[in-house]
């Protein structure tokens, strides 16, 4: 799947935690003895940050204006298996990826817990509020994909490329899509101008850049989704349908211009008690937005706490 490139480039580009907060990076280990990297800061209702990417570790969000949620809010970030400063695993599964977020939730003794996902960290978190509806106290779901490179999002990257170079959009078939949204990427690389797909500005390319280069990670986990998509097909599968029998509260936070999951794939969900809110930005509201976004989860918060 060609059409991966564009998601490599996010590669390289009441409950209360009853554990003592901290500032520096804790550790613990999983049932199957993956070492999973978190830190919890901030105090009110607890929240766990699941990263997009996939395998984008924690900091980007946090150091980009995610922490702005902790005056409010006990934000639990935590790198996924394979991803940040947690170890490299055997199995990356989804089911494994739920299990880590549950397993955390244990190891902090917390009975329910909001979690707030961006991007492709949608398809775990909302899988996570299916099996544990019980421990799940809200979903916050921030640009986030269900269907991860789903043929109406590419479409729509196509058309938006296309429009960037200042071409002509043509039909194209859908066996074909992935490909032609490789050519178009390319193209706009090129240019350097790749970037506008998760956002319009390019300073906010430099921050994230910055905040990465600080911030050594290992990106095991999602190259392994990137590259092997017949190991791992339930990351490929279109996960919406199941959010009509999710009945927990949902906040979904979606871009007016987010041309990376498409601005469109959010009237898709189903979830039976949701409320949307329409941010007139991109992909990474949560920094060029940051007030907007942090006034809806925390009205979302206190609303449901």
């Amino acid at each position: 799947m060609k059409a991966i490139c564009l998601f490599m480039f996010f590669l390289l580009s009441l409950s209360t935690v009853t554990a003592q907060s901290n500032d520096s990076d804790n550790f613990f280990e999983t049932s199957d003895h993956a070492r999973i990297n978190y830190k919890i800061s901030g105090k009110g209702e607890a929240c766990i940050y699941v990263p997009g990417g996939p395998g984008q570790g924690y900091p980007s969000f946090e150091l980009l204006g995610g922490n702005l949620l902790e005056k409010n809010m006990q934000m639990v970030y935590m790198d996924q298996r394979g991803s940040g400063k947690s170890g490299k695993s055997e199995n990356y599964h989804l089911d494994a990826m739920v299990q880590d977020i549950e397993e955390l939730r244990q190891h902090l003794k917390l009975d329910k817990v909001f979690l707030l996902a961006h991007s492709f960290g949608g398809i775990i978190a909302v899988n996570y509020a299916k099996k544990y509806p019980q421990h799940t106290k809200g979903l916050i779901l921030a640009n986030i994909t269900l269907h991860f490179l789903n043929n109406e999002s590419l479409k729509e990257q196509i058309e938006y490329g296309n429009s960037l170079l200042q071409q002509p959009n043509k039909i194209i078939p859908k066996d074909s899509l992935s490909t032609e949204l490789s050519k178009v990427s390319s193209r706009l690389r090129k240019k350097r101008i790749g970037y506008k797909f998760l956002t319009e500005d390019i300073e906010t390319i430099k921050q994230m850049d910055k905040i990465d280069s600080l911030h050594p990670r290992i990106i095991d986990f999602g190259m392994a989704v990137i590259s092997k998509p017949k190991e791992f097909p339930e990351y490929y599968t279109d996960h919406a349908p199941i959010t009509k029998d999710i009945h927990v509260p949902v906040l979904i936070i979606t871009g007016k211009k987010d041309k990376a999951v498409g601005t469109q794939h959010y009237k898709t969900f189903q979830f039976p008690d949701q409320k949307v809110v329409s941010i007139d930005g991109g992909h990474l509201l949560y920094y060029e937005k940051n007030r907007e976004f942090v006034d809806a989860v925390w009205s979302f918060v206190k609303k449901h706490q």
